[in-house]
């Protein structure tokens, strides 16, 4: 049985989006980091997305084209969405994971939990979203809690500078896509939408990667099958389809302030699943952080 695309899920809802949506998010993006780190020890970062992508793409276009989601759809709107694969996939996590081969995973989450400031900077000017005085301070909270821990990461020596400009660099592009969808709001089924942006997205980093990098490097192991299989399913799918909805049900500066439980989330995956080291600063900077979240996303 199919089922048409001519009711697309409602904009900007006004309810708070509840745990059951706001939690396996977080999870299943925070996980992105450390699962993308066990895959780059066995295959080049940009060859790595491109076959996420191609995987999730194709499996989120054949269940949406099977219910019918892509009838009647505009050229117009398939480019539009293309052009957000570009930017909230393509872009942000092909800086991501080319940074990840520099510094940890768990500093990569930490820089891109500073989405929510630059987001609601940026939609207080572009989408005319409100600016209070308790969602500022609760940014400022999120910028100093981030700012503890990547100033004591930074002071150590153990990251390198190029791996936080590229993580830098990603963070600008998912800022950029969030304030698109809002501002464009492509009135699309989730599945149809997150489909053509997905398989955009690998379909551009394919030839690229090709290009740049050795694709006789790739080991074909246990790991590198768990990393993309867990990738494109949990993350590209399920990840990006809650993230999505969060954007519908709130606006881009409540739902982006999610982003700043990643660095915890982001090192303990960095910690159980590559040992790495969670630094004193680290666990000081998450107390801000969780109380800013709490004053910017409150009702």
């Amino acid at each position: 049985m199919t089922h048409a695309a001519t009711h697309p899920l409602p904009l900007a809802d006004p309810r708070a989006a509840p745990l059951a949506l706001v939690v396996p998010f977080c999870l299943a993006w925070s996980s992105a980091f450390a699962a993308g780190k066990i895959g780059l020890a066995d295959c080049p970062p940009l060859l790595l997305l491109a076959f996420r992508f191609l995987m999730a793409g194709t499996l989120l276009v054949a269940v949406a084209a099977w219910r019918g989601e892509y009838r009647g759809m505009a050229g117009r709107t398939l480019g539009l969405l293309a052009l957000l694969g570009l930017l909230n996939h393509a872009l942000y996590l092909g800086l991501s994971y080319s940074g990840m081969t520099h510094v940890s995973s768990g500093l990569t989450a930490l820089i891109v939990s500073a989405n929510p400031v630059l987001t609601a900077a940026l939609a207080a000017l572009v989408l005319g979203e409100a600016m209070n005085r308790r969602k500022a301070v609760g940014l400022a909270l999120g910028v100093a809690g981030v700012a503890l821990v990547v100033r004591g990461r930074l002071g150590s020596g153990t990251d390198a500078p190029l791996g936080i400009a590229l993580a830098v660099g990603a963070l600008v592009a998912l800022s950029a896509g969030t304030l698109l969808f809002k501002r464009l709001a492509p009135r699309t089924g989730l599945l149809a939408g997150t489909g053509v942006q997905v398989l955009a997205a690998g379909l551009a980093l394919l030839p690229l990667g090709l290009l740049l990098e050795d694709a006789g490097s790739i080991r074909l192991t246990a790991g590198f099958a768990g990393s993309l299989v867990y990738q494109a399913l949990v993350v590209s799918i399920g990840g990006y389809l809650l993230w999505f909805r969060l954007l519908q049900r709130t606006s881009a500066t409540e739902a982006s302030a999610y982003h700043f439980l990643m660095p915890p989330f982001g090192m303990l995956f960095g910690w159980a699943l590559l040992g790495e080291t969670v630094q004193p600063w680290d666990l000081l900077g998450i107390l801000p952080v969780a109380l800013g979240i709490r004053l910017v996303t409150r009702g």
